[in-house]
Formats: C-alpha cells, structure tokens, sequence
C-alpha cells in the first residue's frame, strides 16, 4: 500500500472531514480513502441510502399504471416566449 501525504490543506477543509468521519465511525484517515475510492471509481451511492428522486419514484410507483392517458407530442420542443 502507498502513502499519500496532502501539504497545505485548509483548516476549514480539515474541520469538515473531522466532523465526516465521527459521522461515519470512521478515523480521518480511513474517512480519506473512501472518498477518493468512491470518487475514483464512480461509486455513485457510498452510503447505501438512495436519493429524494428514487425515494419520490418509489412512493408514487402505484400510480405509474393508473389509467391516465397522454396526449402525443407532435410538436417540437421549443423555447419559452418572454413578453417585455
């Protein structure tokens, strides 16, 4: 394993990392790893949890097939008009 040591690091920065990793029961430095593994990887959800959209989808996923009919879009997509 290699050793990464970051110069210059703002306290506030610092400050905030601290806070995240009590948050997380994690020490500062694993808290560290986990953000550059998931930043690097592309893990989009560290935590598990799932986002305000996905958690709307999933309340209202009942009403997806509720007989509701739409209209078709024929016309292009356009700009809205902004009257002076």
């Amino acid at each position: 394993m290699a050793t990464l040591t970051i110069r210059n690091l703002d306290d506030q920065v610092k400050a905030l990392l601290r806070v995240e990793a009590a948050r997380h029961g994690r020490s500062m430095e694993e808290e560290v790893r986990v953000i550059l593994q998931n930043a690097l990887t592309g893990a989009a959800n560290p935590t598990g949890s799932i986002g305000l959209g996905s958690r709307i989808h999933q309340r209202f996923a009942h009403l997806a097939d509720a007989g509701l009919t739409l209209p078709e879009r024929n016309e292009k997509p356009r700009s809205a008009e902004f009257l002076e």
